[in-house]
């Protein structure tokens, strides 16, 4: 197990109150050994104009699968997980339904986290495939 404290999926929804997430209707479902995994509505809070699930809300469900991971492997109270780099390859569209993306980890460093994260269809067909880069700061520094 990679988890430094014993993560559930009500304590990560909790701490995602009053925030994009659950503006996006993410629902945490199920904290792994080395994995944390959460759903997305396909709604009309995620569609872009053309009624497909918008690249950005993947995204967004991508980083914050990863950004919340690092969040919880850290001292919160010295150091801080801040988001570097994220890309996504968007592979498959959605029109309806719910996502779920799964977060692992592929390096994690002292500094530097390295997340893949899958996103999937209800049928389990792989719609975004996306990496995350987290670079772990001092919270003093992230707070100038």
């Amino acid at each position: 197990m990679i988890w430094q404290t014993h993560p559930t999926p009500e304590l990560l929804q909790a701490a995602c109150a009053n925030t994009l997430c659950e503006h996006l209707g993410m629902v945490f479902t199920e904290v792994g050994p080395d994995s944390i995994t959460a759903t997305m509505p396909v709604d009309h809070r995620t569609k872009q104009p053309a009624g497909l699930l918008h690249g950005g809300a993947s995204v967004a469900l991508a980083e914050s699968l990863g950004s919340i991971a690092s969040s919880i492997l850290v001292d919160r109270k010295l150091k801080m997980p801040v988001g570097l780099e994220i890309n996504a390859n968007h592979l498959k569209s959605v029109t309806s339904g719910t996502v779920t993306g799964r977060v692992t980890p592929i390096r994690l460093g002292s500094t530097v986290h390295v997340w893949n994260i899958e996103i999937r269809n209800e049928k389990s067909e792989l719609v975004c495939t996306s990496r995350l880069t987290v670079v772990i700061v001092d919270q003093r520094v992230a707070k100038t």
